[in-house]
């Protein structure tokens, strides 16, 4: 991804015709929503540019500067663009404070998405020259088609073997359609079950409506019948090695919703309270481990696994004075064992996943789980958890509250 020259943007925001350019004067108003948008129709690219789109913060509908002052407040607020949930699958953008024309402009480029439709808020934005609109049928079919001749992420890859028949159609539009798509968009009513399938990127095509690897991962009537790792295995230990007896064990599958689920019901049950009523006033409640910085950390480690070429499990191992969380794959694209758990840093193995995520309300915001699981493990006495990094697995340690 090479950023743009001087040269490129000054001639980029001259071209006031240009459908790879929008322009907005100050960061006031109704800008937020349209910058969204802008975003949101670059990263699908309906002219097949195969370039990025830049949206220029400080200039007029002319080209010409405006005055606003770009400071660090407002550069981190464009860049949260990325990772709010409110675009899925989540866009690859820069965010740059650049001169331009002679003065600071915030200059966003966004990239077209490798596996589009991507959707703002459950609509599809496009661009239709140097304005922007809501995709058509048509429109959502050509995406799909870009979508299917590209060099694609294991998970949007058709699983041939699978029909139609292996997808729950029950699941896919009570529970996921709904949540993925607004509510007017469905209610016109133009597309087919495979096109609706095909938009959200679990079919290969609407004519060819062979399951992908998110079709059966999301809604798939036996997953794990294809993706033999396709499941969460839960070990409680009484002791501190694997060595020890086991007192509880489960394999956990399904869809992902009922996986995280179930992973959850499982926590919750081994999770012990204890009530303290005779130090304090009120009674006091409290857990060797927080619920919540448990589900943080499961979900990530579903959502970040690899797939591919491993039959292995996502595994939860409860010992007598720890939790390992372990997910086959290691750290992928721009994370790496330095950075790895740093606010700011993320990348998708998953993109797709990422968006199915956030449909289905396990992920408010993009890579925040694992800082949210600090916080809440710092609220109950727990130690900061360990990251064991490897290159094929990432172990995530959470040591008991004293």
């Amino acid at each position: 991804m090479r950023p743009m020259t001087d040269n490129e943007l000054d001639a980029l925001l001259d071209d006031v015709e240009s459908d790879r350019a929008e322009r907005k004067m100050n960061w006031a108003g109704d800008a937020s929503e349209k910058v969204r948008q802008a975003v949101c129709a670059f990263a699908n690219d309906l002219p097949n540019h195969q370039l990025p789109g830049i949206i220029f913060i400080g200039a007029k509908d002319d080209g010409a500067p405006s005055t606003i002052t770009i400071d660090d407040k407002l550069l981190k607020t464009l860049s949260d663009i990325k990772t709010d949930g409110k675009t899925v699958p989540p866009p690859t953008l820069t965010v740059e404070k650049r001169m331009v024309k002679g003065v600071d402009m915030a200059v966003i480029s966004v990239w077209p998405a490798d596996a589009p439709p991507v959707r703002y808020e459950g609509r599809i934005w496009i661009r239709i020259g140097p304005r922007r609109g809501l995709a058509s049928a048509q429109d959502e079919r050509i995406l799909n088609e870009k979508r299917r001749y590209r060099d694609l992420h294991f998970e949007a890859h058709p699983v041939s073997a699978c029909s139609l028949a292996d997808l729950s159609r029950a699941v896919f539009e009570h529970e996921y359609l709904p949540n993925a798509v607004a509510p007017d968009v469905l209610e016109a009513n133009e597309r087919s079950y495979e096109q609706r399938l095909a938009s959200c990127g679990m079919v290969a095509a609407a004519d060819q409506p062979i399951p992908t690897v998110l079709g059966l991962i999301v809604c798939g009537v036996s997953p794990r019948t294809w993706l033999p790792g396709n499941y969460i295995q839960f070990l409680r230990i009484q002791g501190t090695s694997l060595a020890d007896p086991v007192i509880d064990e489960a394999e956990i599958d399904g869809t992902v919703g009922v996986m995280l689920r179930s992973a959850e019901d499982k926590l919750k049950a081994h999770l012990a309270t204890s009530v303290d009523f005779t130090s304090q006033s009120r009674e006091v409640r409290s857990s060797a481990y927080p619920l919540t910085a448990l589900q943080q950390l499961v979900r990530n480690a579903v959502l970040h696994r690899t797939y591919e070429n491993t039959n292995a499990p996502v595994r939860i191992y409860w010992f007598s004075d720890r939790i390992e969380i372990i997910n086959p794959g290691g750290p992928y694209g721009s994370v790496n064992a330095q950075n790895f758990g740093k606010p700011g840093f993320a990348d998708y193995r998953n993109p797709q996943l990422a968006a199915a995520f956030k449909v289905l309300g396990y992920a408010q915001r993009f890579g925040a789980g694992i800082a949210v699981a600090k916080q809440e493990l710092q609220k109950n006495g727990n130690p900061p958890p360990e990251f064991q990094i490897e290159q094929n697995f990432i172990a995530a340690i959470i040591r008991k509250a004293p």
